[in-house]
């Protein structure tokens, strides 16, 4: 019933997947905290790059971020990632530079929109006892912002999760890329299209109702 997958490494694909996720994950999450920071920045500066930042890249397809991350950074300004003579690692790389860029402005409105629901007396009473800006938020805001948007950062780690197929665009081998490749070279479309589906539920739906699950048992009372 399978045949068609042999000659075929369907789990390296998916592996490749994860890997690309658990990079973008984890550097999208440092970022937009910098992002949602610098966004209720007393600076004007700082929250005007911020807020800058956010609005343009929303409104930029991932696509022409991935596409530019390949061809402007590395064919134009020689950016190499750290892997001049080996295009697999560079793409790789360059695809997880893409999507942390694109999926930090997504993490910083979640996390803006956890801080404007931390009651402001708790900052002020802060402030007063002679707390600093990055202290106040470092202590008191943040920690409190992430439990309350444990549900919305789960919808933009399984919306990462599915927008890896994009790095296909620039040739790095994960699951999408795999996919193409079987459809071109077999005959059982709606197979390899199950199959690959079948793949991205199973990575998806646990994360939805682990964070989900998280997100009701961390909840902060108000």
């Amino acid at each position: 019933m399978f045949d068609f997958l042999e000659g075929y490494d369907v789990l390296e694909a998916f592996w490749m997947t994860v890997k690309l996720t658990a990079l973008s994950a984890l550097g999208s999450l440092v970022l937009g905290t910098l992002l949602a920071a610098m966004r209720v920045s007393p600076v004007p500066l700082m929250r005007g790059f911020g807020t800058a930042y956010v609005n343009i890249v929303r409104n930029i397809p991932l696509t022409v971020i991935i596409v530019f991350a390949s061809l402007g950074l590395a064919d134009i300004f020689g950016v190499t990632m750290g892997a001049p003579d080996d295009f697999k690692v560079q793409g790789f790389r360059l695809a997880v530079l893409g999507l942390v860029g694109y999926h930090a402005a997504f993490v910083c409105e979640a996390l803006r929109s956890g801080i404007n629901t931390v009651p402001p007396g708790q900052a002020e009473a802060a402030r007063a006892i002679g707390l600093s800006f990055s202290q106040v938020l470092g202590l008191i805001v943040l920690p409190q912002a992430f439990r309350s948007v444990i549900g919305p950062l789960a919808n933009v780690l399984i919306a990462l999760t599915k927008n890896t197929t994009v790095a296909a665009a620039i040739g790095v081998a994960e699951a999408a890329y795999l996919m193409k490749e079987m459809i071109e070279n077999e005959a059982q479309t709606l197979a390899i299209g199950a199959v690959f589906a079948f793949g991205f539920v199973v990575l998806t739906l646990p994360t939805g109702l682990l964070l989900g699950w998280l997100s009701k048992r961390l909840a902060v009372k108000r």
